[in-house]
């Protein structure tokens, strides 16, 4: 029965334009520098201008003691010329701006103390306001008086989105680079085995050859762990995020260590063993080196793990990981058939349609429970991310960057499962002693230009939305 009623909610919900704008906040004492705060709007109460330059700076009206639902909330005088601020509740947004545009306002903000949802209305309210009506969230309201106090001008503006994101080339740049090396640093090693089985040498370092071939039972049962760790996330985010940072920090660190190591063995110092003892690991007598290199590799996970939300710098130690962390990955599990290869893309086509597309018919808030994880929930009280990302800042200010996404992210499964059947590729042609025809045409051809038709549907995606509201 609860699957009926979300599958009805999904379908009657209303569906709105929405489009993330800004507001350039400018103090009349000139106490503060001016600054840019994100807003949602309906482009269809009216259109908001593309430039700053063009977009009128008038007086912000401080009427958030008020909802503006009757005649009785507008003060003496009218906003003739000013932009009222108001608070969401208690009637609809066409109530709200009829009477802030009958009474001389020039715009409408509406603070909304819960997730910002485009204002709706019904077509002969579209035709009859024009004066544009955005959402400006809780915090960022009271941000503005305690920066620039009551005394200030606004400006509503929505500049478009740059065609091209320098930090989405970055991102393609490094997927493309982890695919392409981790395929080809997989397909060497399995040169380098058999080379050595067939000298029958079996004196080569063990850490060389650690490789794990998956099983078709292997693959149902990672599925159906990612299924019931995904929900789990979805109900406990704020209990098991730390889990999964944790585990992100060891397994990074494991992985750093697993690619800086043939680099390390190669140095002419350092090839020193401790001396006799009983302690667990160190009675193997392992090399100060390599000593050197797990303590670094280790701090280095800490170092992210304690620093992990300065948004300046640490994205760069986390890419780093995350790249080391899938290349790891990509050299270690082999897929032995090209049956498991198809196998592995086939569940996890089916697991990505279902936690994306299907799970909001499923769910109150009609949120993809897949994005809702990625992204961490809006009423998270610890505001923490999931790890398994790689991730660049927006080098281009726009309301996108501003609003919702700061970051550019590439999910790690976006590269390791490709990157396996790219390693596969690699192998093949290895065995059949090829010019590596099916490694470039599965990382260039296939790869690179899915990556590339991607990047054009989210360019397109940026572009104003219909979005869900229940309003």
């Amino acid at each position: 029965m609860d699957v009926l009623v979300g599958l009805l909610f999904g379908i009657l919900i209303q569906q709105v334009l929405c489009q993330y704008g800004m507001v350039h906040v400018v103090s009349e004492k000139g106490h503060s520098n001016p600054k840019d705060y994100c807003i949602l709007f309906n482009s269809q109460w009216a259109h908001l201008p593309y430039d700053l330059s063009k977009a009128a700076l008038l007086p912000l009206e401080d009427q958030t003691p008020s909802v503006l639902c009757s005649a009785s909330d507008v003060p003496r005088g009218g906003f003739i010329n000013k932009i009222p601020m108001i608070m969401r509740g208690n009637c609809t947004f066409y109530e709200k701006v009829r009477l802030a545009q009958l009474n001389g306002a020039k715009g409408l903000i509406i603070v909304s103390r819960e997730r910002l949802v485009p204002p709706a209305g019904n077509t002969s309210q579209y035709e009859e306001i024009d004066i544009p009506v955005a959402l400006l969230s809780y915090g960022d309201m009271l941000e503005i008086y305690k920066v620039f106090g009551k005394s200030v001008k606004v400006a509503l503006y929505a500049p478009n989105e740059p065609v091209l994101d320098y930090n989405m080339v970055i991102i393609f740049l490094m997927a493309v680079g982890t695919v392409a090396f981790g395929g080809y640093w997989a397909g060497s090693r399995d040169v380098k085995r058999r080379y050595m089985k067939h000298k029958r040498d079996d004196s080569a370092e063990k850490h060389e050859d650690e490789t794990l071939d998956v099983t078709p039972i292997m693959i149902c049962m990672f599925v159906l762990m990612c299924c019931s760790m995904l929900v789990l996330l979805y109900y406990l985010y704020d209990h098991l995020v730390y889990v999964i940072i944790a585990i992100f920090c060891l397994a990074a660190s494991i992985g750093l260590y697993s690619c800086l190591y043939p680099f390390v063995r190669r140095l002419p110092f350092g090839s020193c063993r401790i001396p006799d003892n009983n302690l667990p690991y160190f009675h193997k007598r392992p090399q100060v080196r390599m000593l050197v290199l797990a303590a670094f590799c280790i701090s280095v996970s800490v170092i992210w793990g304690v620093f992990r939300n300065e948004d300046q710098w640490a994205w760069v130690l986390q890419d780093t990981l995350g790249i080391a962390f899938c290349l790891y990955m990509l050299k270690t599990i082999r897929l032995p058939t090209f049956k498991a290869c198809t196998l592995l893309l086939v569940v996890l086509f089916i697991y990505d349609i279902f936690f994306v597309f299907i799970t909001p018919y499923l769910t109150e808030s009609g949120e993809s429970i897949m994005v809702e994880v990625a992204a961490g929930p809006a009423d998270s009280s610890t505001h923490e991310k999931l790890p398994m990302v790689l991730k660049v800042p927006r080098l281009n200010a726009s309301p996108l960057a501003l609003c919702d996404r700061p970051f550019s992210l590439l999910g790690f499964g976006d590269v390791l499962v490709p990157g396996l059947l790219v390693v596969y590729c690699h192998r093949f042609d290895i065995q059949v002693q090829s010019s590596r025809i099916y490694f470039v045409a599965c990382t260039v051809g296939a790869y690179c230009c899915s990556a590339v038709l991607v990047n054009e549907k989210l360019i397109y995606m940026s572009e104003p939305q219909y979005c869900r509201t229940a309003s």
